[in-house]
């Protein structure tokens, strides 16, 4: 199963593609994470990468697919993957059509996940992260151990700007509107699917499964067994 994972910030793209890595094994890919990791390694990618982020610039859509196409080459021999925060434009969209058509692993389907504005914000204001390490932590769903302390370095858990209600709003307004090209892209030729991203992760994984078992992306390998 390949699958792309959409929805605007707090949407809960990574808690769900951590439920699919977890229970079906798949490979969870975050843009994220992996730019971090190659920056990190010094590798010949991660310089690059390195330049556009240390100058505040966007990191070109080009070399955002090579960057991750060449993350899923490495994770080929596992069932399937699901990517998070990529793609984010149409244009690493096609990028990633080209690529995966000519491996012979075309995307199954983009899962779009709704949310009503009012939850987005909730979630989102509900962020803390660690001045010192950076863990991230929430207030109704991830609560540190100790009020206001990391639990990994005891550094001091702040919120950031980013996640006040006024510029929440903002952000989810831009990205409105920015990600109208690439839904409309997958809707297009009919890979576009809704989920219901409102409550608990476990509920949003279970309306998940639903609709892909329902469309034959997967099939649980017990279940085969039990047919055999």
């Amino acid at each position: 199963m390949r699958i792309v994972l959409l929805g605007p910030p707090g949407a809960g793209k990574g808690s769900l593609a951590s439920l699919f890595a977890q229970r079906l094994r798949l490979a969870h890919l975050s843009t994220g994470e992996i730019f971090r990791h190659e920056m990190a390694n010094g590798s010949a990618l991660g310089r690059r990468v390195k330049r556009y982020v240390s100058s505040g610039r966007l990191v070109p859509d080009s070399l955002v697919v090579q960057v991750m196409t060449a993350q899923l080459g490495k994770k080929s021999g596992r069932r399937g993957f699901v990517l998070d925060g990529f793609p984010r434009t149409e244009r690493q969209a096609r990028g990633l059509d080209r690529v995966l058509l000519r491996r012979r692993q075309p995307i199954d389907a983009a899962i779009l996940l709704t949310s009503p504005e009012a939850l987005l914000i909730r979630r989102l204001s509900g962020r803390r992260v660690c001045a010192a390490c950076g863990a991230n932590y929430h207030l109704r769903t991830m609560r540190p151990k100790m009020p206001g302390r990391c639990d990994r370095c005891r550094g001091t858990l702040v919120t950031r700007k980013d996640d006040q209600p006024a510029t929440i709003r903002k952000r989810l307004a831009i990205d409105h509107k920015e990600a109208k090209p690439l839904v409309t892209y997958y809707a297009r030729d009919r890979r576009l699917y809704r989920v219901d991203g409102r409550g608990r992760i476990g509920t949003v994984f279970v309306r998940a499964m639903k609709l892909i078992r329902r469309m034959g992306w997967w099939h649980d390998r017990a279940q085969n067994r039990r047919r055999a």
